[in-house]
């Protein structure tokens, strides 16, 4: 049967938009519905701005084109439905007359012929009563018979009305097809041949279908109702074949295409992947390409949400000021968030010394559903922040998703991109920069951070500064502040009661400050409110504050590797590391003489220093306490020394390949592992 359709397909070549014709049949359908159902609203709802698209002079032209060959149609279509003829020869023959068009013409053709004598049946039906003309010509047809058994013919109307739904929406599918844009999908494209393969058969059983329709609308016409009663089940089941055979194609079609604009998307993903690349190599003249690649290119809408006004706003709020793209998910540490937005407010008092703007930007999983609490969680993040964001997560594409993973190594812990004013990226991540300095970090670049290290050195300032006041004002005095943690009482107690009782007794000034544990936040607040009650030293009472000691630490490391420092040649990234390892194994204590730090040392070599000090008093007014306890310690061989060992979160992004141990600067071996660090409050909501 298909060897047949394919000896009667020759086109020449002629191009013919179809997409108007096809509306205004579909127009013509829906309306001469004998009950008009929902589901054609959205076709009668074009009505309006269809009359403007009639008018125009490429349309018309179109028509006066096809009128002729459309009538011929018309009169097959009439001529053999009436006359009984086998559906599968009228058929033929109609696809004998469109040789020479393309498949989806010889369907939008075919249903344009249908629609002139099924629209004009239903015209006489709804306007009969109220035009003497029509009333005439209706009576003829035996319409008002017809109309008064409408009842009866119920469900042969419901069958029709199905068939022609399934009529249309698969010459709608078919005409989508032939609108695919060539540029992101070629004819060679696996979907596209696939659908291809298929849309002769579609376009066959289509032209079947309308000829069944016209056979139905003749025999109303000319045998009357009573012959049509007599055979409304076999009609009914025959037209509800049909629409099954349809809506099977249908679905067979629509499957392909959505691999299309499968196919299509990830074409133009890569597209816009490939367009960031290259903004990010060239040289721009202010920061509004990169900026509209990355948010939203159109301007039809305000894509930012001005966090100081809570009113939407255009991307040139932007134009040549130094950006800061504050990227996360919805995931949003409070902690981290509140000091955040301490910075910028301070920033914002030196506006005219300190120019840039904060955007924030949310990056959220696309494929998975949008609901409602999400949405509120994004709302809520969204309110608290002073700077801009992005009004909606649906405005960052998912090619923009891919970029920002991949290029800029975001995995979920926040980071800060830097643009210049030219829309240069100054820093990966200046998020860093932001915890250790401020705003003093200020533009931002890596030469700015380079600059900031040369100006630091291993001291008790460098690891409180920005923090507690009190400890600056010891540093001052010039006493001896000793910084410890962990989470083991029996070691604090011991670790404070000996210490306090050797500066009593080499009778030097002593100040103590519990800064916790960089995890398990539950049991630094017990500790805390023990060491408190003992009076065993001085605590943060503001956990915040022993999370940003903790934040501030990492991102120390995390800036010395991100500029290519290790510790074999830098000494301050070696105590940094140091002490970010001694936290991951028990109790640790940093001592200092104002400034100075002369100790940085794991529980197993500081209290076994203190527990030994007659071996060293000897040497105390000689060389001062603080170096005889440093040469003592330095000299000092432990029992049981821990293994140093490091843990990156797979949130934070860049990951260094190698380590070297701070203690013995041999490479540290690799490992994956599964870490839950759970408080008891964790537990207990479980239990």
């Amino acid at each position: 049967m298909m060897k047949q359709i394919y000896a009667t397909h020759t086109p020449d070549g002629r191009e013919v938009d179809v997409k108007p014709l096809f509306q205004l049949v579909e127009d013509i359908l829906s309306r001469a519905s004998p009950a008009v159902d929902p589901l054609f609203l959205t076709a009668q709802t074009r009505v309006e701005t269809w009359d403007d698209k009639t008018q125009q002079a490429s349309f018309i032209a179109m028509l006066e084109a096809l009128s002729f060959t459309i009538d011929r149609v018309a009169c097959e279509i009439t001529y053999k439905s009436s006359s009984g003829e086998d559906a599968h020869a009228t058929t033929l023959s109609i696809f004998n007359q469109l040789s020479y068009f393309p498949w989806e013409a010889k369907l939008v053709i075919t249903l344009a012929a249908f629609a002139l004598s099924y629209g004009e049946f239903w015209l006489l039906a709804q306007i009969y009563s109220s035009n003497q003309l029509a009333k005439s010509v209706a009576i003829l047809k035996q319409v008002p018979v017809i109309l008064e058994h409408s009842a009866s013919l119920k469900p042969r109307f419901d069958a029709l009305n199905n068939l022609i739904r399934a009529m249309t929406d698969v010459t709608k599918c078919i005409i989508e097809f032939k609108g695919l844009p060539s540029v992101y999908i070629s004819h060679d494209a696996a979907p596209l041949v696939t659908a291809m393969a298929h849309i002769p058969t579609a376009v066959y059983w289509t032209i079947r279908a309308v000829i069944a329709c016209a056979s139905q609308i003749s025999s109303l016409s000319s045998l009357g109702h009573e012959h049509a009663l007599m055979s409304s089940t076999n009609e009914t089941w025959e037209l509800s074949t049909l629409a099954h055979k349809i809506k099977n194609i249908l679905d067979l079609l629509n499957n392909q295409l959505a691999l299309c604009y499968q196919y299509i998307e990830e074409k133009m993903n890569l597209e816009t992947y490939q367009m960031l690349l290259n903004l990010l190599e060239g040289v721009q003249i202010d920061n509004m390409k990169l900026l509209k690649a990355l948010i939203y290119a159109k301007e039809d809408l305000q894509p930012l949400l001005d966090g100081s006004t809570k009113r939407r706003v255009n991307l040139d709020v932007l134009r040549r000021k130094n950006v800061l793209l504050l990227i996360s998910s919805l995931d949003f540490p409070r902690d981290e968030l509140s000091i955040l937005e301490q910075i910028y407010n301070e920033s914002r008092v030196h506006a005219t010394r300190m120019e840039y703007e904060i955007v924030w930007i949310p990056i959220v999983d696309r494929f998975a559903e949008w609901t409602d609490p999400l949405q509120s969680q994004f709302e809520t993040l969204q309110t608290t922040m002073p700077w801009y964001s992005v009004y909606s997560p649906s405005l960052i594409e998912k090619p923009v998703i891919r970029f920002i993973r991949e290029v800029w190594h975001f995995r979920n812990k926040p980071i800060l991109v830097v643009l210049d004013p030219q829309g240069k990226v100054v820093s990966p991540n200046a998020i860093h920069m932001m915890w250790i300095w401020g705003s003093t970090a200020f533009p931002f670049t890596s030469l700015r951070e380079e600059a900031l290290w040369r100006e630091e050195s291993w001291k008790l300032e460098l690891l409180v500064d920005g923090i507690d006041p009190t400890i600056l004002s010891w540093i001052k005095e010039g006493k001896y502040i000793y910084l410890y943690g962990g989470t083991d009482m029996e070691w604090i107690r011991k670790f404070t009661t000996t210490a306090r009782a050797i500066a009593s007794t080499a009778r030097i000034p002593l100040e103590m400050v519990y800064v916790g544990k960089s995890t398990k936040r539950e049991q630094v607040r017990k500790c805390t409110t023990a060491i408190t009650a003992e009076k065993l030293s001085y605590c943060w009472q503001d956990l915040a504050m022993v999370w940003f000691f903790w934040t501030r630490l990492e991102s120390m490391m995390f800036s010395k590797i991100q500029l290519g420092s290790t510790v074999d040649v830098d000494p301050m990234l070696r105590e940094i590391k140091k002490l970010l390892s001694y936290d991951k194994e028990g109790g640790w204590a940093v001592l200092s003489k104002g400034s100075f730090v002369f100790v940085n040392g794991h529980s197993s070599s500081v209290l076994p220093t203190f527990n030994e000090y007659d071996a060293w008093k000897e040497y105390v007014p000689s060389k001062g306490f603080d170096m005889a306890c440093s040469d003592y310690h330095n000299n000092l061989r432990p029992d049981a020394r821990p293994c140093c060992r490091f843990e990156f979160s797979s949130t934070v992004g860049r990951i260094p390949d190698t380590m070297k141990c701070p203690e013995c600067l041999r490479n540290m071996e690799k490992y994956m592992a599964f870490l839950c660090c759970h408080d008891e409050s964790t537990i207990n909501a479980l239990i």
